[in-house]
């Protein structure tokens, strides 16, 4: 199997898990029955594990470690703290605490789709920042090399023609 096509698997893979998450959790907060429908149940690992297993494969084609490169590091991270949230979220109440877990269900099931958002932003962007690195680019622009900050005993040292690169800022030196 090529990478193009393991590509396209865990795309359509991710958008079916991000589609099956979406209605779990609506159902879960509407109290639906068909949530715990013994195929409402399986069918998410059944997706969840092409959609690893094509990751994996296209790592494999590439020759690519998972921790070689730090936005696949963000990914992993994000992907841990996705799983936490799902689990919280979808997990079924226990007795006598229904509102109450509800409210924290709906907050974990908010920020999961939060946390899936920020790990397609990685994907898309390949930075760890996902869609924030735009920004954090604006914000460091117009901070130039050899100039003094805040504290007047630290001086940027960088080497692109005056602006700094990714990884430089915590480069400074002490006149």
């Amino acid at each position: 199997m090529n990478y193009a096509r393991l590509k396209l698997i865990h795309v359509s893979a991710v958008a079916l898990s991000f589609g099956g998450f979406l209605a779990r959790g609506l159902g879960v907060l509407s109290g639906a029955a068909w949530v715990r429908h013994r195929v409402t149940r399986t069918l998410p690992h059944l997706v969840d594990s092409v959609l690893l297993l094509s990751a994996l494969g296209m790592l494999w084609i590439i020759r690519l470690s998972p921790w070689a490169l730090p936005w696949l590091r963000a990914k992993l991270a994000g992907l841990i703290v996705y799983i936490a949230l799902g689990v919280l979220a979808l997990r079924p109440a226990r007795r006598g605490h229904a509102d109450r877990s509800a409210r924290v269900r709906a907050i974990a099931w908010i920020a999961a789709l939060a946390v899936f958002g920020y790990i397609v932003s990685v994907a898309l962007t390949k930075n760890p920042l996902g869609l924030l690195a735009p920004l954090w680019a604006v914000a460091w622009a117009p901070v130039r090399c050899d100039q003094r900050l805040a504290m007047p005993s630290v001086v940027l040292a960088c080497s692109n023609r005056g602006r700094p690169q990714a990884g430089e800022l915590s480069r400074v030196t002490r006149p």
